[in-house]
């Protein structure tokens, strides 16, 4: 069988993420595994406050996931998360080798640049907002024709 590639972004339950953070991410990764997946890289993205609520929540935790599978596998991830008590959505998407590449070092902290990655410096914020004035030059003078 063939493996594709995928990304799944999992919408948990942040009451219990918060509670045993390792067991909940361990729940997403068997989901994936059982199902006959091989998770390359996963962790949370975004905690906070949802649009509306979802089975009485108000707030999630998006827990994104890098994995290759046989497209068979899918079923078993949605009847899985559906059953889930932790799982609140998901949504799973194929991805090009390109891409999942790239996402993938993003995650592991490395950067693709053509052949090779290269360890990725966090952004540093600034302190002030640097903002250059230009002086006043000459006024231009248009030429009438």
């Amino acid at each position: 069988m063939a493996e594709n590639l995928y990304e799944g972004m999992f919408l948990l339950d942040s009451g219990k993420f918060a509670a045993d953070h390792d067991r909940v991410s361990a729940q997403v990764v068997g989901i994936l595994e059982k199902a006959g997946g091989t998770v390359v890289a996963h962790r949370p993205w975004q905690d906070g406050r949802l649009a509306y609520p979802i089975d009485g929540h108000r707030k999630g935790v998006h827990y994104l996931s890098y994995f290759r599978m046989p497209a068979e596998g899918l079923k078993d991830v949605a009847r899985a998360c559906k059953l889930s008590d932790i799982v609140l959505r998901h949504i799973v998407i194929k991805q090009p080798q390109s891409l999942f590449d790239a996402m993938v070092a993003s995650l592991s902290g490395h950067q693709v640049r053509g052949d090779h990655t290269d360890d990725v410096e966090p952004p540093r914020r600034r302190r002030e907002r640097e903002v250059e004035i230009e002086e006043p030059g000459e006024p231009i003078e248009l030429e009438d024709e």
